[in-house]
């Protein structure tokens, strides 16, 4: 029902953009999240985005390079990423859920809803 895509290979300093499309509108009641997992570590939160609502929480650690938009005929949610670290290497997964709560937006154990992730390495 998710489906992340638009991860690659890019230099320190680069930009990519994600993008998260929702097999279906009823999505538009939904908060819409990005996590990301590097090797080894655990799944981190990115940034979670309620689609009815438009708020948006980032992680402290993107806040300021990543920024969030949407394409609502096409059921897509964008993650665009500039000024890219190495360290923000991982594995981003887009997620979804009908049913939280702000305090809850941060947890990968509170969605339901998961894509099948999309690689990005940024090199130093």
């Amino acid at each position: 029902q998710l489906q992340a895509s638009g991860g690659g290979l890019v230099q320190a300093g680069g930009s990519l953009r994600l993008s998260c499309t929702a097999s279906e509108r009823t999505y538009s009641r939904f908060w819409m999240a990005w996590f990301r997992q590097a090797p080894g570590k655990e799944r981190e939160f990115v940034v979670a985005y309620n689609w009815s609502g438009g708020s948006t929480y980032f992680a402290d650690s993107v806040k300021g390079r990543f920024t969030i938009s949407r394409d609502n005929a096409k059921n897509t949610m964008y993650l665009q990423m500039n000024n890219l670290k190495p360290e923000d290497t991982a594995v981003y997964y887009c997620a979804a859920d009908s049913s939280l709560i702000v305090s809850s937006i941060r947890y990968a154990s509170q969605y339901d809803y998961w894509g099948q992730g999309t690689l990005v390495t940024v090199s130093s």
